[in-house]
């Protein structure tokens, strides 16, 4: 009588297992329908996440659920039989941004990436590059597509010169401006935008898909100093569907103890005051991301997202995902 009850726990729990299977499967059918082409925000946190490195009092140690990973987004395209995979920078948390995209968007291929598309040389932005090694997954032949700068400081410099030298990644050297077309109806634009560029340039990306578009801007100095250099922001965003901006610090004060006027980023607070006159459908383009682990925007509980939501403007989510091609 045991062993027969156990048999029929055993294949209750093969059929539940089998059903939860079926569902994950339509869930992936449905997506692929409604959505083929989309990006996927699988981090929205400055560099160094949250908590960084250094801070035992953030209570994002204790509480999993506070915790957020290194900016970074998917670019997905799910026409025909096999899925296509982009990443926007690679971050120190790689790891867990591709078993998070392998969970959504599953790929035939181990690793299962078409291209890394990198914004500088910055520790958030790149060095991710490493788990692509023979020490990790031993990648071959991953498509990285950067400016001439950060190609030449991956080549030059280790251990990203050994990627280069073993084909676990391609450089592929971008020109400012020029769109890289890589899916049909698929395209990447770089932009040079006003940042730090103690290794490399710094760039911004627009990104188009066959029936919308979006611009990834993580890093900038100010938007002001765009203007100096002969590019408003605000004619940038009017271009696009959608517009992930630099939001590193909310305020001025939010570091106790230091003068931040001087930090190049825009603050959230500004950039809301500099595009308070934009229409309301431009505003809700915006949509922050790149937050340091003191900003507030990355408390759930915080009066400042409800500042931002009430000036008609949007806060990047872990998880959200922008369709670029209707169904």
């Amino acid at each position: 009588m045991r062993v027969f009850g156990f048999i029929i726990c055993i294949t209750c729990l093969l059929t539940l297992a089998a059903c939860e299977k079926t569902v994950d499967t339509e869930k992936a059918a449905a997506a692929e329908k409604s959505c083929p082409v989309s990006l996927l925000v699988l981090g929205v946190a400055q560099d160094g996440g949250k908590p960084q490195i250094g801070n035992p009092n953030d209570p994002a140690w204790a509480d999993a659920s506070l915790r957020r990973r290194a900016t970074s987004i998917a670019l997905l395209d799910r026409r025909g039989d096999e899925t296509r995979r982009w990443l926007f920078e690679a971050t120190p948390d790689i790891k867990e941004q591709l078993q998070q995209l392998d969970e959504i968007a599953p790929a035939a291929r181990r690793t299962g990436l078409n291209g890394i598309f990198l914004t500088h040389a910055h520790i958030g932005h790149y060095t991710g590059l490493m788990m692509l090694g023979h020490e990790a997954i031993g990648a071959q032949n991953i498509s990285v597509y950067a400016m001439p700068r950060m190609a030449d400081f991956l080549v030059e410099n280790g251990p990203w010169s050994q990627l280069v030298r073993y084909h676990n990644i391609i450089l592929a050297i971008m020109e400012e401006n020029a769109p890289e077309e890589i899916a049909d109806g698929i395209s990447v634009t770089p932009f040079l935008v006003p940042h730090r560029q103690e290794f490399s340039e710094v760039a911004g990306f627009r990104i188009d898909g066959p029936d919308r578009s979006a611009l990834f801007i993580p890093d900038i100095d100010s938007w002001e100093d765009w203007d100096a250099a002969g590019t408003r922001i605000e004619e940038m965003i009017a271009t696009v569907d959608v517009a992930y901006l630099d939001a590193t610090f909310y305020a001025n004060g939010e570091i106790p103890g230091r003068d931040m006027s001087g930090f190049p980023h825009p603050f959230v607070a500004h950039s809301m005051e500099r595009f308070s006159g934009l229409a309301s459908e431009e505003k809700a383009k915006v949509r922050f991301i790149h937050m340091n682990h003191s900003n507030p925007l990355l408390n759930p509980a915080a009066d400042e997202r409800q500042t931002v939501a009430d000036a008609g403007f949007n806060i990047s989510e872990e998880g959200e995902e922008i369709c670029l091609a209707q169904s």
